[in-house]
């Protein structure tokens, strides 16, 4: 047994590697996962639902919160190549698969994948994708939500997949209250695809 989680920032588990391949939004994705990383192995139920009831946007600064391998941001990357994308991360081992990821598909020169202190104090985003670390707590998820939507541009938006047995309807009313609007985009699966926005 180990006590580490994907949000440990050096997983002290064995490190193995998983190729996972999935289709987003008609492409091919070929990526590695890894032991000690969200979702080893397989793509999450969460995510593959964000990938099937959405759109990719077409064009921006994206960030991919939480990126663990990299499969959000790298489906971005791959599938709008007029993006600039990055992936954040506290898991060091998820940032080496998801810049290893970056390479194999041919994206690296716009993809970077960074611990949070790394990214530029004045980075601006139009487009934040992610499915939050809930078991993080709740109150390290609203830190986390309250440091990174403040960075979206003018008109920006979140795009987010909760689990609704994890609280996504209690997320939704909470993110209002703090003053980003939040409707949602799609249900599917016992999971909510929320869209945050920013006025």
């Amino acid at each position: 047994m180990t006590d580490d989680h994907y949000f440990s920032a050096d997983p002290r588990t064995p490190f193995e590697r998983t190729t996972v391949r999935c289709s987003v939004w008609g492409h091919e994705l070929e990526l590695d996962s890894g032991s000690g990383v969200f979702s080893h192995g397989r793509l999450d139920p969460g995510t593959a639902v964000l990938f099937r009831e959405t759109e990719p946007p077409a064009a921006g600064r994206l960030l991919d919160l939480g990126c663990g391998w990299g499969v959000i941001g790298l489906a971005l990357a791959t599938a709008v190549p007029d993006a600039d994308v990055t992936g954040v991360d506290v898991n060091e081992r998820a940032l080496l698969l998801a810049r290893e990821n970056a390479v194999r598909l041919g994206v690296a020169g716009r993809y970077r994948a960074l611990l949070p202190h790394e990214v530029a104090a004045d980075a601006a985003y139009d487009e934040i994708w992610s499915n939050p670390p809930i078991r993080i707590g709740k109150q390290a998820l609203h830190a986390l939500l309250l440091t990174w939507l403040p960075r979206l541009a003018p008109g920006g938006r979140a795009v987010l997949v909760v689990g609704k047995n994890l609280g996504a309807d209690s997320l939704q009313r909470w993110l209002g209250e703090q003053g980003w609007p939040t409707r949602r985009l799609a249900s599917a699966k016992g999971f909510r695809v929320l869209e945050v926005r920013r006025g």
